[in-house]
């Protein structure tokens, strides 16, 4: 689900394995701004306002790291109403970006749509110039309401630094249960006291935001690619506002109508056994590890019932943390550790030998780093997950599907759904109404759209890809063999088939998938 998750993983997991824009024009009277066309000014200087938002140039936002490609960006804020059924009610800021093409410019850019729910766009630029998708156009960043680079920025530091004390906790409803709905609804009071109307901070009113900026922008045409989270928000943006929507690239697909806990258990099923199949298939691994998926299944259940607790070195503290490894504990590992699939195997050959400090590093690594705290919104994520998902599904069908994936879990592994522990108890705590049943709604459009899938994805399965395709009638769908969650931050080929769609939605280039080989798994002596 979390595009942040899987960042923190490759950025952790592998360790062990601005410029200002000036106001050129001011005024509603602006002409339109076409991205590199040489009509008008340059995309992203022009202030303008239209109805009630208003797109002001300006500094660049702030990043949770340094981004060296912010250098050059034409910076800005677009403000817009909290609540749109209140237009003359309390306004919020959104930082926003504009990358310029690091070519030939085309007349319609790219616009972003950050994972999460609660991860900053315009801290993601970084993820998508290395990925050039700047080669052709212009790629327009904008903090969704409520993260990092929005003001308010509904970030509750209290949740994360909780989420690091639990590292040392079982995953048990009574004890840790309670104290993470705590910790949760001490973030919702903190938020609520600040003046923050909770009950605004969703998807449908992002895409509002979004298509506001288009307008507020000049863009008569703009292309839109969402990761993780953000193809929820696509696939509610076209359905909402079509208009000005040339193309549409998803990646790591999660449709409005399956989003919950039980696609997350579907998707630990797919992208695990997609791991260990490509395991099987390699003669040195299968016999160095053989039955790796009954072992990890075996692992799953006996540290269920006997916890293993170890200790871990932590950069930049004097005293190694305690970590407890327990069945809930190591699924979830997994998840993340999909991205950095070439050493799971020896990590659980080592594991089942009587040795977590692998694994228990890895588990940690995420939580314990500093880059873990003050980032993700959880005002935004609470938001979208009380709003649209837990309303329309319960915590019992969240347990079904936990043991139709993993028929040997206990029932205390199944309660919580990979990567979204406790949330039922956590959305009662939030307490926000729940959104219109069309929030769930399907979406059937023509407009050309490029859904792309994960081999390896654990977090919103590759079966997801083809689910929303259905009802896409000018779709590609797409799976990358072999690459986890969000194909386009790991995968070259995934990076040029998504800018040949670019340039040809209808016609995309994809040549680079018959030559894709899995990847050479760690072979321990």
């Amino acid at each position: 689900m979390r595009a942040g998750h899987r960042r923190a993983a490759r950025r952790l997991l592998t360790t062990l394995a601005g410029a200002t824009a000036g106001i050129l024009v001011t005024g509603p009277a602006a002409p339109p701004a076409r991205a590199g066309s040489g009509a008008g000014e340059p995309l992203g200087t022009v202030a303008r306002t239209v109805g009630h938002a208003h797109y002001q140039p300006g500094h660049c936002p702030r990043t949770a790291d340094p981004t060296p490609g912010l250098n050059g960006a034409r910076c800005g804020t677009l403000t817009v109403p909290e609540d749109r059924s209140r237009p003359e009610g309390r306004k919020i800021t959104l930082g926003v970006a504009t990358v310029p093409a690091a070519h030939r410019t085309a007349d319609d850019p790219i616009v972003w749509l950050a994972g999460g729910p609660g991860d900053d766009a315009v801290s993601e630029i970084q993820l998508a110039l290395d990925g050039n998708l700047n080669r052709d156009r212009d790629v327009i960043f904008m903090s969704q309401r409520g993260t990092y680079s929005a003001d308010p920025a509904l970030t509750c530091p209290g949740i994360d630094g909780f989420n690091a004390r639990a590292l040392a906790l079982r995953h048990d409803a009574r004890s840790t249960g309670r104290r993470h709905v705590g910790a949760t609804r001490a973030c919702h009071d903190e938020l609520e006291a600040r003046g923050v109307d909770l009950g605004a901070y969703n998807s449908t009113e992002s895409a509002a935001d979004y298509a506001d900026l288009r307008v507020a922008l000049g863009v008569e045409q703009w292309n839109v690619f969402g990761i993780s989270y953000g193809t929820d928000l696509a696939l509610l943006y076209m359905r909402l506002h079509p208009k000005g929507i040339r193309s549409v690239g998803i990646d790591g697909v999660l449709p409005p109508s399956l989003a919950g806990g039980a696609v997350t258990w579907r998707a630990a099923r797919e992208g695990f056994d997609g791991l260990f199949d490509a395991c099987a298939e390699q003669p040195a691994c299968n016999a160095r590890y053989p039955d790796l998926k009954g072992t990890f299944e075996r692992l799953v259940v006996q540290l269920e019932d006997d916890p293993v607790t170890t200790t871990v070195p932590v950069p930049g503290r004097p005293e190694p943390a305690e970590i407890v490894l327990d069945g809930g504990a190591l699924v979830n590992w997994l998840v993340s550790a999909t991205h950095v699939a070439a050493g799971v195997p020896r990590s659980i050959d080592e594991l089942a030998h009587g040795k977590p400090q692998r694994i228990a590093e890895q588990w940690a690594g995420g939580k314990l780093s500093p880059q873990a705290v003050g980032r993700l919104s959880h005002g935004l994520a609470y938001g979208v997950f009380c709003g649209e998902w837990t309303p329309f599904e319960s915590r019992a069908e969240v347990i079904r599907a936990g043991h139709r994936a993993f028929p040997s879990f206990p029932r205390s592994v199944v309660a919580n759904a990979p990567l979204l522990a406790f949330l039922h108890p956590d959305c009662r705590a939030w307490d926000v109404s729940a959104a219109d049943d069309s929030v769930r709604d399907v979406t059937y459009s023509d407009i050309p759209t490029l859904v792309l899938s994960g081999g390896f994805d654990a977090q919103t399965a590759p079966s997801s890809g083809a689910y929303a395709a259905r009802t896409l009638s000018r779709s590609t769908a797409l799976t990358i063999p072999y690459v986890a969650h969000v194909v386009f931050a790991d995968s070259p080929c995934a990076q040029s088939i998504t800018r040949s769609f670019f340039d040809t939605p209808t016609a995309p280039d994809k040549g680079c998938l018959a030559g894709l080989k899995p990847p050479p798994f760690e072979i321990a002596p």
